[in-house]
Order: C-alpha cells, then structure tokens, then sequence
C-alpha cells in the first residue's frame, strides 16, 4: 500500500442528476456493460466533509459556513443535528483522533492524503464519540472515501476497523503513553488542545488560584455549547420568561425549543448570543444609572451582538449610541444587528486606533465605550472549534499590542467620569491583566478601576462564583456554562 492515496471521484456534495437515488436501472453502453453504479453518500456526512474540508483548504469558518451548508443541502432537522455534530465534533477533538488515527494506521498522519485524513477523523469522531453503530460508521465512511478519493477505501476500512476494536478509554491510554514529552503534552494530546494553549488556560486559572480546574475546562471545550439566546429590550418582544427557560445569570437571556425559527420570527428582536457576551454589554449598561443624553460607543462592534443590547438599553434610558467596526462586511452585520432595534445608531468604519470623539459627534468626549477588544479568542473555542488550530503563540504579542493602542484610543474618546468596559473573549493572562496592567501604568493618574465584580453581580440573576480581585471578572465555560470572557470596567478620572 502507498503510503499517500491520491484521490479521484466527484467533488463531496455535486448532487448530480442520476446518482441512484430514483431506482432506474442505467441502460447499457454501447459496449454491453453497464456503467458502474454510483456510489450514495449520507447527505450529513457530505455536508460535514464538506466544511472539514472548506476548514482546511480555505481556513473558512465552521460556525458560518455549517448553517449556510445546511440550509442549501435541505437537510432535514435530524441530518442537519447529525452533520453539525460530525462537523463540530471532529473539529474539536482533531488533535486527539490524529493521534488515534497514527497510531491505528501505522504511520504519521502528515503521510497520509488531507481528504482521506479528514474522511478517517469524521469516522474516529463517530466511532468514539458518538452513538452511531461501529458497522455504520466504518460503511458510511468507506462509502464517501468511494466518492473523495476511491484508490484509498481499503485503507480507510482497515484504519477505522483498528480504531473501532478498542475503547475510547483505552484509546486515551495508548495516546497518553504514545505522546512524548511531559504533562503538559500528553494532556493537550488527550485534551485535543495544541500544549501553548493548555499552558495558557492554566496560568489564567492560576491567577484565580483554581488551576486544579484545568481538566474541567479543557473538557468544557469540547463540549457542544447550548444555543443561547438575547431578547432585546425596550421593544416590545415578549422578555425571557415567556419565551422560554430564562438563563441562570444574564437577565435577557434564555434558551428555548427550536431557537433558530424563533430568531427567524422576531425581526431581530430575539438574537443568538453567548451568555457571557450579554453580562459584558450590560456591565457597561448597567454599571451606573443611565442619564439622558448620554453618549455611547462600541468601538469594535462586529459582528453587532453587544451594539444591539447597548442599542436597547440607550433606547430606554435615552442615551445616544454610535457604533465603530474597520471591516466593511463587519459594518454591514452590526447594521443587520441593530436593525431589530428602534434606533438610530450611526454605524462607522473607522480604524478604531485613531478614533476622534468629536468627529462622531461626541464633543467633549463618550460617557461610556465598550471596547471588545480584537483577541485569539480562546474563550470561544466550543463555538469556533477550528480556532485552536489556526491560533500560535506568536499571534498573541501582535494582539496585545493592538489591545493596548485600542485601550488608548477609548480613553482618550472618553470623557472625564466616562466609563470605559475593556472585553476580551479570551482568558489569557497577557490579553487580560498584561494589557489592562500596561494601560494603566501609562495613564497612572488619570484612571481608576471599578469594582466589576458588585457591578456584574448585581445584574446576574443569581450569584456567580467568581475568582481573582473584584477589579475584574472572569466568566468560564465549566465554571458559568459562557464563553471565558473577560471583564474590566474602568472610569477616567481626570
């Protein structure tokens, strides 16, 4: 056998007229036989492939090319359950199925094709991971290699035959004394978390002094997160506790049956938002009465989730709201956010770094800034399973740089007494407390931090067990059920 399998076959998901779905026998060539009989693929396992496969080739996003996919596919509700978890699901764990997968084939995985890579990852994940009989999920798979790459079936049948002898438990074992290095690099390998991230979310749990929560965290990770919902107010869509189970800790959220027609149905009223991403909108909101006429700005509004809260909450308390994202197509989301909401935001595309208060119509300065801060986003990694392995170690001094010119730009824009909401959807330390610490050391003086924690725990619903110094708040996916975002409310005293 080759070690590399060069696939032929049409391309995953064609959906070409005559593959053998309407029963007809194919007439015979002019030679006597008749043509070889095409080979049916499961429409979700297609449509998984086919975003594994947009993953790689063109680093698209799983969370917005998935429900596109669906929806052109016309998968019904149970294929579209089963293609998201597929999809979703082998995403996360991939760096423990490519161990998996090594060690059952024989050879490293960079020696083996992308796509049959990624048609045996889509098996391990439903051989270990899911419910899915082991002969369905060895057939299936060997049927859509028959179509992605047709000389490499017989591998492919014999890898997943290996995986599929052995328990998942087992597995673990024989990755854990497989793996070279120390702790940390079998725990990333089981874990399916690249080692510099397993590092990183250890010395943020350290810092609250609770690092002995990492194996829950890291758990917490890969598992699929609820869809989560907002119900914007101040318009007159019913509040959460009509329209469904009201989430423990964000007043406005909830989750409820069939949430996506529910979005559909409220003209943008009801959104999909993190938990975590609504306490964040309301501590600015919320961190002091609202006086009339107050200026607002979300500084780096895409894609417009927290813009549409902030909009909903000046709606009520009549304050003004403008709204800044340097992405075009960004822009145009916030726009489409805020468009459920009955007023006017003024939606700039501006570099965020060298905003000017009064140029957006702020003279004198903002009385309250969200800036949510471009960051690795290693606080969302059960909604962008992909991020993970996209993100390196190097990336996060280029951010923190820019982090720390935005913080200057938002202090600058804000007003004295203004308060300004620093948020990252990440929990590493130089993204939270190194850019915070540095912004505060160059503004000594002229800036003083809020108490966060009383200013969240007073918008929950109910207690939130948080760690580290009242200055800031950290929300955790094992801890809160939320994406790890950060928190930090400061006011500019002079």
């Amino acid at each position: 056998m080759n070690d590399r399998h060069e696939g032929g076959g049409g391309s995953a998901g064609s959906g070409r007229a005559g593959d053998g779905r309407t029963g007809r026998r194919r007439p015979p060539r002019r030679d006597g036989s008749r043509e070889p009989k095409p080979v049916r693929v499961s429409p979700a396992r297609i449509v998984a492939y086919e975003v594994l496969e947009a993953v790689r080739t063109d680093e698209a996003y799983a969370n917005l090319l998935m429900p596109n996919r669906i929806e052109r596919s016309r998968l019904s509700p149970e294929d579209a359950a089963l293609a998201t978890e597929l999809g979703y699901g082998t995403l996360r764990m991939q760096g423990f199925y490519d161990a998996v997968i090594a060690l059952a084939a024989g050879r490293p995985t960079d020696r083996i094709d992308p796509p049959v890579l990624d048609i045996l990852r889509l098996g391990a994940h439903q051989l270990l991971a899911t419910r899915v009989p082991t002969h369905a999920a060895v057939n299936e798979s060997v049927v859509l290699a028959k179509r992605i790459a047709p000389g490499a079936t017989g591998f492919v049948n014999a890898v997943l035959r290996t995986i599929s002898r052995t328990s998942p438990d087992e597995w673990r074992e024989h990755v854990v004394r497989e793996t070279p290095g120390g702790a940390d690099a079998k725990l990333a390998a089981v874990s399916s978390h690249p080692k510099w991230i397993v590092r990183a979310l250890r010395a943020a749990l350290a810092h609250e002094q609770r690092d002995d929560e990492l194996e829950a965290l890291l758990a917490a990770d890969n598992a699929a997160p609820r869809v989560n919902l907002v119900s914007l107010p101040g318009t007159d869509i019913p509040g959460p506790d009509d329209l469904g189970t009201p989430n423990e800790y964000s007043p406005l959220g909830f989750t409820a049956g069939h949430p996506l027609a529910l979005v559909e149905q409220s003209q943008g009223r009801v959104r999909v938002q993190d938990e975590g991403s609504q306490l964040a909108a309301l501590a600015l909101t919320r961190a002091r009465p609202i006086v009339p006429g107050e200026r607002w700005l979300d500084l780096c509004a895409g894609p417009g989730g927290k813009t549409a809260i902030l909009a909903a909450e000046a709606l009520a308390g009549g304050a003004v709201v403008a709204a800044n994202e340097v992405v075009p197509a960004r822009a145009e989301l916030v726009r489409t956010a805020i468009a459920g909401v009955p007023l006017p935001v003024a939606v700039h595309e501006l570099d965020g770094r060298e905003i000017d208060a009064a140029a957006l119509g702020a003279e004198g300065g903002f009385d309250r800034i969200l800036l949510d801060a471009p960051c690795t986003g290693l606080g969302a990694l059960r909604r962008r399973p992909e991020a993970r392995w996209r993100k390196q170690p190097a990336d996060v001094a280029e951010l923190t740089r820019l982090q720390g010119e935005l913080i200057d730009a938002a202090l600058r824009s804000l007003k004295p007494g203004g308060v300004l909401a620093y948020v990252t959807c990440s929990p590493h330390t130089a993204e939270t407390f190194g850019a915070l610490n540095a912004a505060l050391e160059r503004h000594a003086g002229t800036v003083a931090q809020l108490d966060t924690h009383a200013v969240v725990g007073a918008v929950s619903r109910h207690p939130l067990d948080l760690g580290g110094a009242p200055e800031t708040v950290q929300l955790w996916p094992h801890r809160h059920g939320t994406d790890a975002m950060f928190i930090a409310l400061l006011e500019r005293t002079a």
